[in-house]
């Protein structure tokens, strides 16, 4: 089972550590993703392709990290088919992306205004 984990449950024996932080930038880059296609001023019928990708391109980063979460249901299932230490970590893989979905929903709106991005560099008006 592809159960999430760090330590000696990750693929790739992360830590503790690393597990939270990619799990939370992930997230959080996932909830940006998702709000920038859904967004009013996004175009028409492209919203499932650019989610589609960005999940996939967070799988192929994570998946070596911990399994990949980026969803506590996801990770809940298949920890208590797993056994093996996965439900003692399951929390790591509810709190991270909790937190990374908090943090997306924060950026979002900072990051862009009138379909702009916020914080590019300032034009020269000499």
């Amino acid at each position: 089972m592809a159960a999430n984990g760090y330590a000696e449950h990750s693929p790739g024996n992360y830590t503790l550590a690393a597990v939270i932080v990619a799990e939370i930038l992930l997230t959080a880059f996932f909830l940006i993703v998702v709000l920038g296609a859904t967004d009013v001023r996004a175009p028409k019928g492209m919203g499932a392709l650019a989610i589609g990708l960005s999940l996939t391109l967070i799988h192929l980063i994570s998946i070596p990290i911990s399994n990949t979460s980026v969803n506590p249901a996801r990770s809940t299932g298949v920890a208590f088919f797993n056994g093996n230490g996965a439900p003692g970590q399951l929390w790591v893989f509810w709190v991270a992306p909790l937190v990374g979905g908090i943090i997306g929903g924060l950026l979002y709106p900072l990051l862009f205004e009138d379909g702009r991005f916020k914080f590019a560099p300032l034009q020269n008006t000499v």
